[in-house]
C-alpha cells in the first residue's frame, strides 16, 4: 500500500500482482524527498523506489517536501501553547518541553508519527554544497527533536530511534572522481559524516550503504538509465543488506 500525504499520488499501471516475500511484506518505509521537479533525476529514482518497494509489499509513505510546502525554519511556532522560559527562547529546551506534554505543532507531530511507524528511512535528494537541501534540513531540525529521536543521555547506539533502518541516496553534479581522497573535493564519505553518522547514527539508527548518482546531468542518456537501473537492482536484495560500520573508522580509513 503507498500512502503519500499532501504529495503527488503513484499508481502502479497495467502489472499483475507480483509474489511477494514475507520478510518483506508488511514492511513500512518512510522516503524523504527534497527536489522541486518529478521530472528530475532524483524524481526518477523516488518514483522506482516507490514501485519497486510496492511490489515487494512494503507500505512506502513519501513525504514530498517541496509539494507539502515543509516549513523547515525553526522557530516558536513549533511549540503550541506556552513556552517552558518566555524570557529566553531556547529551540532545544522548548521542544523537549513541548514533546514531553504533546505540544509539538501539527505538522512535525504527523512527520515524527511517519518516521516511528516506519522500518526504514529513505532520504532522496541532490547534494547542495556538500550537504543536504535546506529544506530537507529544516526536516531533520524540526522533526528529530530531543525526546523524540534522541536524548543525550541515550545516543549513537542508544538512541531512541533504535530498530530502523536509513538510507542516504542522492545524486551529485561532478563526477564520482572528483570526491575521492586524491580528488579536488574529497573523499565522499567525509561529506557523508555529518549525515550518517551525526544524525542518523546519533538517533539509534542503523544505516546502509550510500546509493550516490554521480553527476547524472553530465552522463549519456544511456548511461542514466544504467544508473536506474542499477538503483532497480539493488532495491530488489535491500532487506537482505547488512548495515555499515558506522564508525569512525568508515570515514576516515
Amino acid at each position: 500500500m503507498l500512502r503519500n500525504l499532501k504529495s503527488r499520488k503513484y499508481r502502479l499501471i497495467g502489472r499483475q500482482a507480483p509474489q511477494r516475500s514475507p520478510a518483506m511484506a508488511g514492511k513500512k518505509v518512510l522516503i524523504i524527498y527534497a527536489h522541486q521537479e518529478p521530472k528530475s533525476f532524483n524524481g526518477s529514482l523516488l518514483k522506482i523506489t516507490v514501485e519497486e518497494l510496492t511490489k515487494q509489499g512494503c507500505s512506502v509513505t513519501v513525504s514530498d517536501l517541496y509539494a507539502m510546502q515543509f516549513e523547515p525554519r525553526a522557530t516558536r511556532n513549533d511549540i503550541v501553547g506556552h513556552l517552558h522560559n518566555s524570557e529566553a527562547f531556547n529551540y532545544g529546551v522548548e521542544t523537549w518541553e513541548a514533546y514531553k506534554r504533546g505540544g509539538l505543532s501539527k505538522d512535525v507531530v504527523e512527520e515524527q508519527k511517519k518516521v516511528q511507524e516506519a522500518d526504514l528511512l529513505i532520504f532522496q535528494f541532490p547534494l547542495f554544497w556538500f550537504s543536504m537541501p535546506a529544506i530537507l534540513k529544516g526536516w531533520i531540525d524540526r522533526v528529530l527533536v530531543q525526546g523524540f529521536a534522541y536524548d543525550l543521555s541515550k545516543a549513537y547506539d542508544g538512541g531512541l530511534l533504535q530498530g530502523k533502518l536509513s538510507l542516504f541516496s542522492f545524486t551529485t553534479g561532478g563526477p564520482q572522481e572528483i570526491y575521492s581522497k586524491e580528488g579536488i573535493s574529497g573523499d565522499i564519505r567525509c561529506i557523508l559524516w555529518p549525515m550518517q553518522h551525526g544524525i542518523m547514527h546519533f538517533c539509534g539508527v542503523k544505516v546502509l550503504e550510500p546509493h550516490i548518482s554521480y553527476a547524472p546531468e553530465r552522463v549519456s542518456e544511456e548511461k542514466r538509465k544504467e544508473m536506474l537501473t542499477a538503483w532497480s537492482q539493488r532495491l530488489k536484495s535491500l532487506w537482505k543488506e547488512e548495515p555499515i560500520n558506522c564508525s569512525p573508522a568508515w570515514y576516515f580509513k
